[in-house]
């Protein structure tokens, strides 16, 4: 009985040894992960994702990295500008391992190591600019870090993918001269804007009112251009009537008693235009044969006779002239 006990005894530990053997000779490495394995204290290889062998008792896993990117926040710092303005800058570094067995023996922290060269090449970069270009120029900072950083970490394994500004916070007394100067400056572009507004009102009222007067000068010339073609017609018209009215008397004068018509008519428009003379004014000028309306038509008569002389028949008297004895028949 104590025999079958101790050789049951025997045969657990031999398991137990066996199990604990071949557990520590087998490996499984995760996706994305990179093992690093040492036999007798060197570097022997680098275990891979998936099942992997090792030699119990002389191999061990001494390291083991993420080969994923990793996001690490790179501490808040304080920083002078160019113009002797503390700043505080933190922000992200993105780092990835290329290369596991530089990052196992080129650096004692390569994590850390790029961290600080970050902070120390931040604060190189914002002791080149002044405040305003540091605010507004993170895009190059980042890219100067991110290169920086990268370089050095060549001999550490390390990839630098990039580096991003998180906050960059001025003191509190530049920060409020900031609102000021923000403030003055949009009360500035306010005030141009509206003296802007202003003068385009302006100027569209004058070009209006300057329209209008050209309108109005324009429609007051052709107006008047009008007015005068319209006149000179009118008068036009006048003198081809009294032509007319002129010919067609002067032919009617020639007939059988156009004469006399005539002579009844210039009495007839004579005492109308007296009349008419004394009824407009109160003083009248009165010529001293003014009895004699006779004489006066006579004048009148000999005034408009116009038809030619025609050459005198033997022994007759001259055609179209006076009466004989020159005197001319008396009205009434």
């Amino acid at each position: 009985m104590s025999e079958s006990l101790a050789s049951l005894i025997v045969i657990v530990l031999l398991l137990l040894f066996a199990f604990s053997v071949l557990r520590s000779a087998l490996r499984i490495v995760p996706q994305q992960q990179a093992w690093l394995v040492e036999r007798l204290g060197k570097f022997h290889r680098v275990l891979g994702p998936g099942l992997n062998f090792v030699a119990p008792f002389l191999d061990r896993v001494a390291y083991r990295f993420d080969t994923r990117e990793m996001p690490t926040e790179v501490a808040p710092q304080v920083c002078i500008s160019l113009d002797n303005t503390t700043l505080t800058v933190d922000g992200f570094l993105y780092l990835q391992i290329t290369d596991p067995v530089k990052a196992a023996y080129g650096s004692s922290s390569p994590m850390n190591a790029a961290m600080q060269l970050a902070q120390t090449t931040m604060r190189s970069e914002i002791g080149k600019l002044h405040l305003d270009q540091a605010l507004s120029s993170r895009q190059l900072l980042n890219t100067a870090v991110a290169t920086s950083v990268d370089e050095a970490a060549v001999n550490w394994g390390i990839k630098v993918l990039r580096y991003e500004i998180k906050d960059i916070t001025p003191p509190a007394e530049i920060l409020h001269a900031m609102e000021l100067q923000i403030t003055a400056e949009r009360e500035k572009r306010a005030t141009i804007a509206r003296s802007e507004g202003q003068r385009q009102q302006q100027i569209n009222t004058s070009e209006g009112q300057r329209q209008q007067e050209i309108n109005i000068a324009d429609g007051r010339r052709q107006a008047e251009v009008l007015r005068a073609e319209g006149e000179a017609k009118a008068i036009e018209l006048v003198a081809t009537a009294t032509a007319a009215a002129i010919r067609t008397i002067g032919d009617a004068a020639v007939t059988d008693g156009g004469m006399a018509a005539l002579q009844m008519q210039l009495a007839k428009d004579f005492i109308g235009q007296w009349g008419n003379l004394a009824k407009a004014g109160t003083t009248l000028i009165v010529p001293a044969d003014l009895g004699n309306i006779g004489a006066i038509v006579g004048t009148a008569l000999r005034m408009v006779q116009t038809e030619p002389r025609t050459p005198p028949r033997p022994g007759g008297p001259v055609s179209g002239g006076p009466a004989p004895g020159g005197s001319v028949p008396s009205v009434g």
